[in-house]
């Protein structure tokens, strides 16, 4: 077959002499050494970030905790426990403590790549919350991108997991707390209850005495009533016996001046006989009326008497019955019938004069009418006469001084029936008050006893919503609060190490560069095949099996240094040198095409897409964090299938993915191949411009 002639006559070319073959080695080589070095350069530098300088300093003064739910105050130095974390290997750093100024002086001079802060009020600013004084606390990085950019990045990331490792610890405490204040709350909300349960029985024993005030208190105002009532009546009949009283003193002194009259006229009774006897009958007349209006003031006098009796024993008995139902005191009763019995004794004793005047009424009306019978014979009885109107006119004097003494009982016992119409109307109108006040008062002890029942059943429902944790569910909660989620890292493949992962960057690079140098040495088109008229296809085979070759033995020494030397091992070997030999097959064609069509150009423009895939194949940062322009690149460009491919067989990722990745690259090898033939067949015919080419590398 004329290719595999070609292809033989063209390897034997190149292995024909020591140099040659020297560098036909060279060749196979280069990929491997461009890839391990890289890939052994970045084997694992997260792992030796202790190897870099960075200073600590700490000036954290400490800090009191605030005392809350049972927990005492205590002091505190977080700076402290975040320097020990970072010296003993958290921080990832080489770490060492030195003074501020000594800090930023290594930063600058690059003696130190960076630096970390903690102020003197570290501690402080972070119990702050528990006093409801919040400061948010704070760690100062100082960094120098002129020391290394990357340095830079990486500190802030150690600095970032060094504050959410302390926030995580103080929001624990903090959650601690507020749990324990909610245990806190939970218990004196029970205690609240009891006493709450307490109060409500007290409420109804309460409302149930103000029900029994309310008819205590309605009885009593019906008593008073009455009594008001019959002092009104009392203090009329008083005033209609004061006005007879009175009438009787002026009469009795009137009758005490005519006897007067009369015993001084009695020196001339011989003489006047006549005129006496006419006088007495007059007498007798007036004895008479005067008698008759006796009869009535001792009837009235006994008839007011018996009425303020009768009043005081009813009284009496309200004045029992308001102690019995607890109204009055024994002792305010026993002063009020006192009272009572002290307004009442004046008009007994008035009736009791009044009677005794009537009596002396009569026998001086019988008198007078003695007096007027033996007035004819008071000529002859002169003396006898004389001496019984002597006698009248004293009696007529004791009577006028009964008469003004009754007056001025009526008139105490007027005062003190008016007075104690007054007490007794007052004494109405404040058990009417008292009688509004306790309807009142047991309207506003009901709501009082719902108000209790409400918030009986209020606590209830509160202390229900309150929660009330163990120690070692409160615990675990306060850890959950302190930090509430958990990262779980669920690799669906994994590369095992920062080199691993670059792995299929470098080696797709790798086997790019090694493609390209190929060309450097191995001819794209075989010129005597060319000129013998051979198949177009044939000579570009010719052409492209040498540099396959050399590129499956570039891609077999990488896989095997990558593999052994670097311990970077493949999910599915097979595959990844499967990949790595059609990668490089698709390459080569590529690269083969650029030459044969452009010359000196295409073996430069092979360079230049080294240089554009560099960027866009995704290698170490997603390929969508690129320009969009370069986006596009990365979807038409063949390496960017090829690292994809890789970190399928490498890290046993997804079959469907791999198989596009291979699909495409065998896509880039036929087209290759097929931009080849048709150079290949342009070619058969040879011109000025391929005799003699404007640009030989």
């Amino acid at each position: 077959m004329i290719a595999a002639r070609v292809a033989a006559t063209e390897l034997r070319r190149l292995t024909s002499g020591t140099l040659r073959s020297a560098a036909v080695l060279a060749l196979i080589v280069i990929p491997s050494l461009y890839s391990g070095l890289y890939l052994f350069a970045n084997e694992d530098p997260y792992g030796r970030l202790g190897e870099v300088p960075a200073a600590l300093v700490v000036e954290d003064q400490g800090a009191r905790t605030a005392a809350s739910a049972g927990e005492p105050a205590r002091t505190v130095l977080y700076g402290d426990d975040v320097a020990k974390r970072l010296v003993d290997g958290d921080g990832g750093f080489g770490w060492v403590e030195t003074t501020k100024a000594d800090a930023e002086a290594g930063v600058r001079s690059g003696r130190f790549d960076s630096a970390l802060v903690i102020g003197p009020e570290f501690s402080r600013d972070l119990v702050s919350p528990g006093r409801f004084e919040p400061r948010q606390a704070s760690l100062r990085l100082i960094t120098n991108d002129a020391n290394n950019y990357m340095v830079a990045t990486i500190a802030g990331q150690i600095v970032g997991e060094v504050r959410d490792s302390v926030a995580q610890e103080v929001g624990t405490e903090a959650a601690t707390r507020f749990l324990s204040g909610f245990r806190l709350v939970h218990q004196d909300l029970r205690r609240g209850l009891k006493g709450v349960r307490r109060l409500s029985n007290g409420t109804g024993r309460l409302l149930d005495g103000l029900r029994t005030a309310e008819r205590g208190t309605a009885t009593l105002r019906a008593g008073a009533r009455e009594a008001a009532s019959g002092a009104g009546r009392l203090s009329s009949g008083v005033d209609r016996l004061a006005a007879g009283s009175s009438r009787l003193s002026s009469g009795a002194g009137r009758l005490s001046a005519g006897l007067g009259t009369l015993a001084g006229r009695t020196r001339s009774l011989p003489s006047q006989t006549n005129r006496l006897a006419s006088g007495a009958r007059e007498v007798a007349a007036g004895n008479r009326e005067v008698a008759s209006i006796g009869r009535d003031a001792a009837s009235a006098a006994r008839g007011l008497a018996n009425r303020v009796d009768r009043a005081g024993r009813v009284l009496r008995r309200q004045l029992q019955a308001l102690v019995a139902d607890g109204v009055l005191t024994p002792g305010v009763a026993a002063d009020l019938a006192a009272v009572l019995d002290l307004a009442g004794q004046p008009v007994r004793d008035a009736a009791a004069a009044v009677t005794g005047a009537s009596r002396k009424l009569d026998r001086l009306s019988r008198g007078s009418g003695q007096v007027a019978a033996g007035a004819t014979a008071l000529a002859r009885a002169t003396p006898a006469l004389v001496r019984g109107i002597g006698t009248a006119r004293s009696g007529a004097a004791r009577l006028a001084s009964g008469a003004a003494t009754a007056r001025s009982g009526v008139a105490t016992l007027a005062s003190g029936a008016r007075s104690l119409s007054a007490g007794n109307q007052r004494l109405a109108n404040g058990s009417e008050r008292l009688a509004r006040g306790s309807v009142r008062l047991r309207r506003g002890g009901a709501k009082v006893d719902r108000g209790v029942d409400e918030l009986t059943t209020q606590l209830r429902k509160g202390l229900k919503k309150i929660p009330d944790p163990d120690r070692r569910t409160a615990e675990a909660t306060a850890r959950t609060i302190g930090d509430p989620v958990r990262v779980a890292d669920d690799q669906l493949a994994s590369a095992g190490s920062y080199g691993a992962g670059l792995a299929p960057f470098f080696m797709s690079l790798a086997a790019w560069i090694g493609a390209y140098v190929l060309f450097l040495l191995v001819r794209p088109l075989s010129s005597r095949s060319l000129a013998a008229a051979a198949p177009a296809w044939q000579t570009v085979l010719g052409g492209w099996l040498p540099a396959a070759v050399i590129g499956l033995a570039q891609m077999a020494v990488m896989f095997v240094i990558v593999n052994v030397a670097l311990d970077i091992s493949a999910a599915d070997a097979l595959g990844t040198v499967g990949l790595l030999a059609l990668a490089s097959a698709a390459f080569v064609a590529l690269l083969q095409a650029f030459n044969v069509w452009l010359g000196a150009v295409g073996q430069f423009l092979g360079l230049v897409l080294m240089l554009v895939q560099l960027v866009t194949a995704g290698g170490t940062f997603p390929w969508q964090t690129v320009p969009e322009p370069l986006q596009a690149l990365h979807r038409i460009l063949p390496m960017s299938y090829a690292v994809e491919g890789l970190r399928q067989t490498l890290y046993g990722g997804d079959a469907a993915v791999l198989a596009r990745d291979l699909a495409v690259l065998l896509g880039a090898f036929v087209v290759g191949i097929l931009a080849t033939v048709y150079a290949a067949y342009r070619q058969r015919v040879w011109t000025p411009a391929r005799l003699h080419p404007e640009l030989v590398l």
